[in-house]
């Protein structure tokens, strides 16, 4: 009976502390950050924009700049702008060489330097 006992007693001991005896490794999932501001969504201004760079006020035209590959259709009719004040109206006629076309005064007092929209 004395090694019935001393063996249940060395049996509790052993299964007592169960899963200690094993190493368990915690996995910890990182946190996900938290999305402070929503995503900013980029869109290119692609309107027609240029500058005026000559003025023929007796024959009643405008030479206008476009960047490259922004040309204006003929016949579109286009505003003139000083200071962010709608100053001036022109009708596009040509001719066209490379990034300059002329345009026909419709109304206004347009000057060099002023800048050129679509609306």
């Amino acid at each position: 009976m004395k090694k019935l006992s001393l063996f249940a007693i060395l049996l509790v001991t052993l299964v007592a502390p169960g899963c200690s005896w094993f190493k368990h490794s915690q996995t910890v999932k990182p946190a996900k950050p938290a999305s402070a501001a929503p995503k900013t969504i980029v869109t290119p201004d692609m309107s027609l924009a240029a500058k005026v760079i000559s003025v023929n006020t007796v024959g009643r035209f405008v030479v206008l700049s476009f960047p490259a590959e922004q040309m204006p259709k003929l016949q579109q009719t286009l505003f003139l702008y000083r200071m962010g004040m709608k100053v001036a109206e022109v009708k596009v006629t040509g001719p066209q060489q490379e990034n300059n076309i002329v345009a026909d005064l419709v109304t206004g007092d347009p000057k060099v330097g002023d800048t050129v929209r679509a609306e």
